[in-house]
């Protein structure tokens, strides 16, 4: 018998029992990191995404709209 995850399972299996240390390692070390890391992070962002109110939303999307109009593609910081 074979076991299929879907990605969101396999992120959520992964993380599921871990302390709060061991997300923000996690985080800090897929932030700049590898790629591949980036499905997990959008999988953590969008079960935050779920739970928070609308207002915490809305200062989400302008935050991040704040931070884009400082950078340039390519760049992930601002100049």
């Amino acid at each position: 018998m074979s076991i299929l995850l879907d990605l969101r399972q396999a992120v959520i299996h992964k993380v599921h029992d871990q302390d709060e240390q061991q997300l923000r390692s996690m985080i800090e070390g897929s932030v700049d990191g590898p790629e591949a890391a980036l499905p997990g992070l959008g999988v953590m962002f969008e079960m935050m995404w779920k739970d928070m109110k609308e207002a915490e939303q809305a200062d989400l999307i302008s935050s991040l709209h704040d931070h884009l109009k400082t950078v340039t593609p390519g760049q992930l910081v601002p100049q």
